[in-house]
């Protein structure tokens, strides 16, 4: 039935260069514990940040009627107010925007959970997507919730309001019980979805992994061979190298091999990678020392 999590949430997208690239889709459980989780911690950073502008107010001995009397405290207390008014906007609307756009797609909540946001198409997500999925948020989640407040505030909870929000919310809180990929509207307009970010990291893969040292020694590409991906090309391939899928390896092996020029010996596409792998990020690293990046394959 479309209301139940689907059996089956393994997805492929197909990069550009031909590689089929699997992914788990986050669970409809999993999502809503990242959210809950969030909400808890924006909520408590709002908390301690009120109550340390209240005790900086103490300090400074400011009481709320010093605002007529004392013309100099009144614009301290003045000046804590627009600091307090900032940081609540910053906490509500920057934090999901602040981490989503970060190198791990994800909030702290969605690290908790072991969850990411990733583009559903072929391309790299953009801050536009990220942007987007955030705005209709507003529009999905906190919109209604205050149409709702402000009809119980009234006293009245059948207020038209009240019932129009409450249903507002119903019908976009139930919207990815309704779509096999458990999409929320936003994500549907920003052309994301969330998935199951991998917990391993490539540093253990690679350090237990044999052929590491002899890879160094079979495979030495120049700056110029490594000049042809960038950052985003090397996190696909940090990604094929940690989930160690056969078909994958051998996919991306022969995508780079091609892209480059350069043959591989038959069943040796591991060693290769690896290789290829050590080389790119120890290039792109020593760009980053010399304040030069490389975003892409694309980049200059």
């Amino acid at each position: 039935m479309a209301g139940r999590e689907p059996r089956n949430r393994n997805r492929t997208v197909i990069t550009p260069e031909g590689v089929a690239l699997p992914f788990v889709l986050a669970s409809r459980g999993a999502r809503a514990a990242a959210l809950f989780l969030d909400l808890v911690m924006i909520v408590g950073a709002m908390i301690v940040t009120t109550l340390t502008l209240i005790w900086i107010a103490g300090g400074l001995g400011i009481k709320m009627a010093d605002i007529e009397a004392d013309a100099p405290k009144a614009r301290a207390l003045q000046a804590l107010a627009i600091v307090w008014i900032i940081a609540m906007f910053l906490f509500r609307n920057a934090w999901f925007l602040f981490f989503e756009l970060g190198p791990r797609g994800a909030t702290p909540g969605k690290r908790v959970t072991g969850i990411r946001i990733a583009a559903r198409g072929t391309e790299r997500l953009t801050t536009e997507a990220v942007i987007a999925r955030n705005i209709v948020r507003d529009i999905e989640l906190f919109m209604p919730i205050v149409f709702i407040g402000g009809a119980l505030a009234a006293g009245s909870d059948t207020d038209l309001a009240g019932w129009a929000g409450a249903v507002w919310f119903a019908i976009f809180v139930l919207f990815p019980f309704f779509n096999r990929d458990a999409l929320r509207c936003g994500d549907v307009i920003a052309g994301t979805w969330v998935v199951e970010a991998p917990r391993r990291k490539l540093g253990e893969a690679l350090s237990v992994s044999a052929p590491v040292a002899a890879a160094d020694q079979a495979f030495t590409f120049t700056s110029e061979e490594l000049a042809v991906y960038g950052e985003l090309e090397l996190q696909t391939l940090e990604r094929v190298l940690r989930e160690g899928r056969g078909p994958a390896l051998d996919d991306v092996a022969e995508a780079i091999s091609r892209k480059i020029g350069r043959p591989y010996p038959y069943r040796a596409e591991r060693v290769f990678l690896e290789s290829y792998y050590l080389q790119l990020r120890a290039q792109l690293e020593q760009g980053l020392r010399l304040g030069r990046r490389k975003a892409d394959k694309h980049a200059a």
